[in-house]
C-alpha cells in the first residue's frame, strides 16, 4: 500500500514539473551594437544563435547593428544576410558612385568637366555635410525590405524591432520604432562626416552610436527575460596605436561608450564580444574574417544559448515572403515636396515614363541621377503594391536650399595648353527647373562658356548657349593655302595662327526611350583667324586676316551614350550625329554659298579579359556645296583637347596637321588596368582626309594617314592624366601627346 502511494506521488510530481516546463517561455531580446564594418560580426553571431535554437523575440540595434538587426527582423536568415553582404561592393555603396551610363546628358557633361563642386550661396564657400548622401544605401535597403514596405510599426515585423539615432540639433538619442524601415536604419547608420544626416519628422538624425551604441536598457524595459548582446565596439588603444590625429579623436570619442559599457554589460545575460581588434570601421574588404570572428566567439557560449532555448516554447518562425523579382510594373508615381521643381523635371531625371515596367537597377540609377543634381537634401520613396501586383512609388522629397555653386577644374592639352576653370552655377534663376552656368577659363588662352537651360525632363527642354574659344598655334604653311590667293613670296615652313570662335545657340532637345537625346536649334558663329607671320593688314601692321565672318545656320543632332566612363570605357555604346545647314554669312567671305556639313561618330567598348578592355570607334564627315567656304573644313591632328568646330583629334600628328572637306577615321584602343586607376594602353588610328573624297571615290582606294601610340593613363580627382607616345609611318617620326584633367 505504501509503495502504491509513493508511486502515485512521484507520478503527480513529474506531471506537475512537466507542465511547468511546458508553460515556461522565456522572452529573449537581442541587442546589436554599432561598429561600422566590424558589425558584420553580427551575422556570424546570428548563425550560431539560430543553430542553438534560440527564438529571438525583440531586436534593438544601433548603426551597423540596426542594419543587420533590421534585415534579420524583416525575415532574412543569417545565411541570406551572409550572401547579401558578401556580394556588395562597399566602395560603390558608400561613395554614392553613380554610373555614368545612368546619368542624363546634362549630368554627363557636368561630371566630365568639373573636379570640385562647392556650395556658394551668399558668396560664401560651403562644404558638404558628408562625403556621401547615402542614396545607394537607401536604395539597397528599399529593395531588400520591399516585402515589408506596408509595415509602419516595427513591432509588427516578423521580429519586433527598434533602432537608435541621434538628433544633431539637440544631441539627444532618438528611438526609431515606427515609420519606414529603410529610412530608419539609414538614419541609425549615418556615420557623421561619412554620410549626410537623414531627416525624419523634421529631425536631423545621424548615427545612433553618438548617444547610445548599445541600447540594452530599452530592451529591458520592453519586458525581456533574457538579453543576448553582441558588442563590436572599440576598446581603448595603447600609445603604440595612437600615432595619428584620427586615432586620438576616435580614442577620445570611445571614452564615454567604454565607460557606459561597464554597467550595460552587467545588464546583459549572455554577452558576446568578438575579437575585432585587427579591424576598423571601414574594413569591409575583410568582411569574411569579421563574420568568422562573430561565429567563433558565439560558439563559446553555445551551452548557455542551448539552455535558454530549452526554456522556450518552440515556435516556427513564419517564412518571410521575400521577393526575388528584379522588375516591377509601375502604374503611378506620387511626388510630394517638390515646390521648386516640376513633376516632369523629377520624372525626367528618374527616366520614368508611366505606366511602364522597370528594373530595380534602372530605377536605382534614375534615383541616383536625381540625387546627383544636388537639388534635393533627401530623396525618400516607398513601394506600394496593389492588389493586381502593380506598384505605386511614393516619393517624399526635401529640396536643398543651395542655389549657387562654385566649381573648379584644371586642364592641359596639346592645343589649348594650360587652363584653369572657374565656374559659377545658379539654379532657379528665373523659373523652376532652370539653371545658369558660366565658365571662365584662364591660362595660355582665355575662353568662356555660358549656358542657360530650362530642364523639362521628357518634354522639350530649352537651352541658350554662348561660348568663346581662342588658341594660338604654329601650323604648316599648307594649312592656309585654301585661304590665300597665292603662296607667300617669302619661303616659310610654319606660320603663327591666331584662331578665335564665338558661337551662340538657341536650341530645343528632348529625351526618348530613356537614352536618346534629340535636339535642334539655330546658331550664330563668328569665326576669325589670322597670322602675324606674313602680310600687312589695313593698319599697316604685320599680319593677314584669313577669316572674319559671321555665319548663321540651323542644326540638328542625335546622341546616344551608355559609356561607363568617358576616358577609359570598359563597356557601352556611343553615337553622336550632327547636321548643320549654313544659310548665309556676312564678313570677309563674300563668295558665300549655302552649304551643309554632316558628321557622325560611333563607338563601342567591351571587356575582353579581366582588366583588359577594347574601345573601337569610327567617324566621318563631309560638306555638301559651298566650295568657296573653306574655314569650316575638317582639321585633324593632336590629342586630348575639347573638340571645336571640325577640329578632330588624330594621334601621331600635331593638331591641325591634316585638312579637307571630307574625312573618315577609325580608332582601336586596347587598355589594361595594371592596378586600380592606372592604365597602360596601345592605340591605332587611321584616316582619309581630303576634298570631295566621296565624289572622287578616294575614300576607299587606300589609307592615307595612320598613327600608332602607346600610353599611360591615371584616374585622379582632377580628371585623367594621359601620356602617349605616337608614331606616324608617313612621317617616320614620333609625337608626344599629353593631356591632364577633365576636358573643357
Amino acid at each position: 500500500m505504501r509503495k502504491l502511494i509513493f508511486l502515485i506521488c512521484i507520478s503527480c510530481t513529474v506531471s506537475v514539473l512537466s507542465q511547468e516546463q511546458q508553460t515556461e517561455d522565456l522572452k529573449v531580446g537581442l541587442v546589436l551594437s554599432g561598429g561600422g564594418a566590424k558589425g558584420l560580426a553580427h551575422i556570424g553571431a546570428l548563425k550560431i544563435i539560430e543553430e542553438a535554437g534560440v527564438r529571438i523575440d525583440y531586436i534593438g540595434g544601433t548603426s551597423m547593428g540596426a542594419i543587420i538587426g533590421g534585415l534579420y527582423a524583416s525575415g532574412y536568415t543569417p545565411k541570406q544576410l551572409d550572401s547579401i553582404f558578401d556580394q556588395l561592393d562597399f566602395d560603390v555603396l558608400i561613395q554614392d558612385d553613380i554610373p555614368r551610363s545612368a546619368k542624363t546628358f546634362y549630368e554627363k557633361n557636368e561630371s566630365d568637366k568639373y573636379a570640385v563642386t562647392l556650395p556658394f550661396d551668399g558668396l560664401k564657400v560651403g562644404f558638404p555635410s558628408g562625403l556621401s548622401k547615402g542614396q545607394n544605401v537607401y536604395n539597397l535597403f528599399s529593395k531588400l525590405t520591399s516585402h515589408v514596405n506596408d509595415v509602419d510599426d516595427f513591432a509588427e515585423l516578423p521580429i519586433p524591432f527598434f533602432c537608435m539615432a541621434t538628433n544633431v540639433e539637440t544631441g539627444k538619442e532618438v528611438v526609431l520604432d515606427k515609420g519606414y524601415l529603410p529610412q530608419a536604419i539609414s538614419a541609425s547608420g549615418a556615420l557623421p562626416s561619412i554620410f549626410s544626416p537623414v531627416i525624419i519628422d523634421d529631425k536631423v538624425l545621424v548615427d545612433g552610436g553618438v548617444t547610445n551604441n548599445y541600447p540594452v536598457d530599452r530592451l529591458k524595459r520592453l519586458g525581456m527575460d533574457i538579453i543576448i548582446g553582441v558588442d563590436v565596439q572599440d576598446s581603448l588603444k595603447s600609445k603604440q596605436d595612437l600615432q595619428s590625429a584620427l586615432a586620438v579623436i576616435v580614442q577620445i570619442n570611445n571614452f564615454r561608450t567604454i565607460n557606459d559599457m561597464i554597467e550595460k554589460r552587467k545588464k546583459t545575460d549572455i554577452y558576446i564580444n568578438p575579437d575585432i581588434s585587427g579591424f576598423s570601421v571601414v574594413s569591409f574588404d575583410l568582411g569574411r574574417k569579421i563574420i568568422d570572428a562573430g561565429e567563433k566567439e558565439t560558439l563559446k557560449v553555445m551551452d548557455e544559448l542551448k539552455a535558454v532555448a530549452a526554456r522556450q516554447i518552440e515556435k516556427a518562425r513564419p517564412p518571410a515572403s521575400i521577393s526575388s523579382q528584379e522588375t516591377i510594373f509601375v502604374e503611378n508615381v506620387e511626388i510630394v515636396g517638390n515646390e521648386n521643381y516640376t513633376r516632369s523635371y523629377v520624372l525626367g531625371k528618374l527616366k520614368l515614363k508611366i505606366p511602364d515596367s522597370i528594373s530595380y537597377k534602372l530605377l536605382n540609377e534614375g534615383i541616383n541621377n536625381l540625387s546627383a543634381t544636388g537639388n534635393f537634401l533627401d530623396i525618400n520613396y516607398r513601394f506600394i503594391e496593389g492588389d493586381d501586383g502593380n506598384y505605386v512609388i511614393k516619393f517624399d522629397l526635401i529640396e536643398s536650399d543651395v542655389r549657387t555653386l562654385l566649381r573648379l577644374g584644371a586642364h592641359y592639352d596639346d592645343l589649348y595648353r594650360t587652363a584653369a576653370l572657374i565656374n559659377v552655377t545658379r539654379k532657379r534663376l528665373f523659373t523652376n527647373n532652370d539653371i545658369a552656368s558660366f565658365d571662365f577659363i584662364v591660362g595660355d588662352n582665355i575662353r568662356y562658356n555660358f549656358n542657360y537651360y530650362i530642364d523639362k525632363g521628357y518634354y522639350w527642354s530649352i537651352g541658350l548657349n554662348s561660348r568663346y574659344n581662342f588658341f594660338e598655334k604654329n601650323v604648316q604653311i599648307d594649312f592656309l593655302i585654301p585661304e590665300t590667293i597665292s603662296e607667300p613670296s617669302v619661303p616659310l615652313n610654319e606660320l603663327q595662327l591666331k584662331y578665335g570662335d564665338l558661337t551662340n545657340q538657341i536650341y530645343l532637345e528632348t529625351l526618348f526611350r530613356r537614352s536618346f537625346l534629340l535636339g535642334a536649334g539655330i546658331e550664330h558663329k563668328w569665326l576669325r583667324y589670322l597670322s602675324r607671320t606674313i602680310g600687312i593688314d589695313d593698319d599697316n601692321k604685320p599680319g593677314t586676316i584669313f577669316e572674319d565672318t559671321n555665319y548663321m545656320s540651323t542644326y540638328g543632332y542625335l546622341r546616344y551614350d551608355t559609356y561607363d566612363d568617358s576616358f577609359f570605357p570598359s563597356h557601352g555604346l556611343f553615337f553622336d550625329g550632327d547636321f548643320h545647314f549654313y544659310l548665309f554669312a556676312h564678313g570677309t567671305n563674300r563668295d558665300f554659298e549655302e552649304f551643309s556639313i554632316a558628321k557622325a561618330k560611333l563607338g563601342y567598348a567591351t571587356t575582353l579579359l579581366k582588366n583588359v578592355t577594347a574601345n573601337i570607334s569610327t567617324e566621318g564627315g563631309f560638306k555638301i556645296g559651298g566650295k568657296n567656304t573653306r574655314s569650316l573644313d575638317f582639321f585633324l591632328g593632336g590629342y586630348g583637347f575639347q573638340e571645336l568646330n571640325n577640329i578632330i583629334p588624330f594621334m601621331g600628328y600635331e593638331a591641325l596637321s591634316l585638312r579637307g572637306d571630307t574625312y573618315l577615321k577609325a580608332t582601336l584602343t586596347l587598355d589594361y588596368e595594371l592596378i586600380k586607376n592606372n592604365h597602360i594602353n596601345i592605340s591605332a588610328n587611321i584616316a582619309n582626309v581630303g576634298d570631295a573624297l566621296f565624289e572622287n571615290r578616294e575614300w576607299i582606294d587606300s589609307i592615307d594617314y595612320s598613327g600608332f601610340a602607346i600610353g599611360y593613363g591615371m584616374e585622379t580627382f582632377l580628371g585623367p592624366l594621359q601620356l602617349k607616345y605616337a608614331y606616324s609611318p608617313e612621317f617616320d617620326q614620333g609625337e608626344w601627346h599629353v593631356s591632364a584633367g577633365f576636358g573643357f
